[in-house]
């Protein structure tokens, strides 16, 4: 077995990926400063939620948050030109993972899939070519690696398209047409083609041509007859979806990551002024570490995004086991949620103003997610603990999923503090299906 995959490739496709994957880091990067997201979503806030198990990872000091972010855009760039290429991704990834880490409100399946992809080419040799690392002499070229090296990034990507695929595979989208019905209205502006969006076939069409898009496109990506048609068919798909929906750099990470799957002869003609006649072929001389440490990453890979099929109720509406599943553009969820924070003792309450303690866009996270309403309540009574001597949180709250009739969500009589995040099945919830 080992020896299949262990036979020897071109390195050019992981060069090709290491300077797309670090130049991309690199200017979203510089996007999201010059955007003004940085005061945003780190430094306006007063409260952070945290990730079940990551409570521990604490917001840094103000004078702090641009300097890191500095670092991380700039060891991006180190990345992408290959220069002190294993440190520069080591440090980009701890700071890019412990951006994501401080508030939970911030989470997309794209800067989940970043810290993935960096991760998997943090194993490989991808600066032995084509990088700053060969000119200055640190590391020996190679023009040949183990293409094992190539398949984990194949392998992955397969895993984000075909569980993308399944979870599309629901009642809502293939017999509703759901969430495409309600936002494709929305863009009747668009030029040339924007009063089509209001025809309830169009949605229709989109959701089955998605589903079937994600279920599909590995497969004739891998095939060498249909990947130029198929990659065509990336760009037109994720252009698209940057075009009409508000969902980041995903978009533009696929695009770059699916070339991947092109053969070494492609790479190859991108590179064939610069390629060095003393380049040498690189063993593969890790195999006892690598094979154990990929098996269980791709274990978990496969495991994690089936964990909500060990709960009650649609992961949708209950939000257990949602994320890191790879649902992406999935649902149109709102919600509202007013909490009391009553005295036990004089059975006095006083109703919390979310805005006092919350910025907009948390509040709007907050409101859908239970396991956020839970943190949010430990803070209220915290936060006011001078004015209350034994204190209850309650909440009333309801959402609406995909355009239907509110209904409520948490039951209002269960004290929020006496519940805790945890991987149980979290009764307190009372929405659990999609009606």
């Amino acid at each position: 077995m080992w020896s299949v995959i262990s036979t020897q490739r071109s390195i050019y496709p992981l060069v090709t990926f290491r300077i797309l994957f670090g130049g991309l880091m690199f200017f979203s990067s510089v996007r999201f400063w010059m955007q003004g997201w940085i005061e945003k979503l780190y430094v306006q806030p007063d409260f952070f939620f945290k990730y079940y198990n990551f409570e521990w990872v604490e917001m840094c000091p103000q004078y702090f948050i641009k300097p890191l972010f500095f670092v991380m855009v700039l060891t991006a760039l180190f990345v992408a030109i290959g220069l002190f290429y294993r440190w520069a991704l080591v440090i980009f990834l701890c700071l890019f993972t412990y951006f994501e880490l401080v508030d939970a409100t911030n989470y997309l399946n794209h800067h989940y899939l970043v810290c993935l992809l960096g991760f998997l080419l943090l194993l490989t040799p991808a600066n032995r070519a084509f990088s700053l690392d060969v000119w200055r002499g640190s590391v020996k070229p190679s023009k040949t690696i183990p293409q094992f090296f190539i398949w984990i990034f194949i392998l992955q990507i397969g895993i984000v398209y075909t569980y993308a695929g399944i979870a599309k595979l629901n009642s809502d989208w293939i017999f509703n047409a759901l969430p495409l019905r309600i936002w494709l209205p929305e863009h009747h502006d668009f030029p040339i083609i924007g009063g089509l969006f209001k025809y309830t076939e169009l949605a229709f069409i989109f959701s089955w041509v998605g589903a079937l898009y994600d279920c599909t496109i590995v497969c004739f990506l891998c095939w060498k007859k249909t990947r130029p048609y198929a990659y065509a068919t990336v760009v037109i798909f994720h252009l698209a979806t940057y075009v009409l929906f508000n969902i980041g750099i995903f978009p533009w990470l696929m695009i770059t990551s699916n070339l991947i799957f092109f053969g070494d002869q492609f790479h190859q003609r991108l590179y064939k002024r610069f390629t060095d006649k003393n380049e040498q072929t690189l063993a593969a001389n890790h195999k006892k570490i690598l094979t154990p440490l990929l098996g269980i990453y791709f274990l978990i890979q496969i495991i994690l995004p089936l964990r909500h099929l060990a709960y009650s109720g649609n992961t949708f509406v209950t939000e257990i086991g949602y994320r890191f599943g790879w649902r992406v553009m999935l649902v149109e969820k709102a919600g509202v949620a007013t909490f009391v924070l009553r005295d036990k003792n004089t059975n006095r309450s006083m109703e919390i103003d979310n805005a006092q303690y919350l910025t907009p866009f948390q509040e709007k996270q907050m409101a859908i997610q239970p396991d956020f309403m839970l943190q949010f309540a430990q803070y209220i009574a915290q936060e006011n603990k001078d004015l209350v001597s034994e204190p209850q949180v309650f909440v009333n709250s309801f959402i609406t999923i995909n355009g239907r009739t509110s209904r409520r969500y948490i039951d209002p009589n269960v004290d929020l503090l006496n519940e805790s995040d945890n991987w149980g099945n979290k009764p307190y919830i009372l929405a659990r299906e999609l009606k």
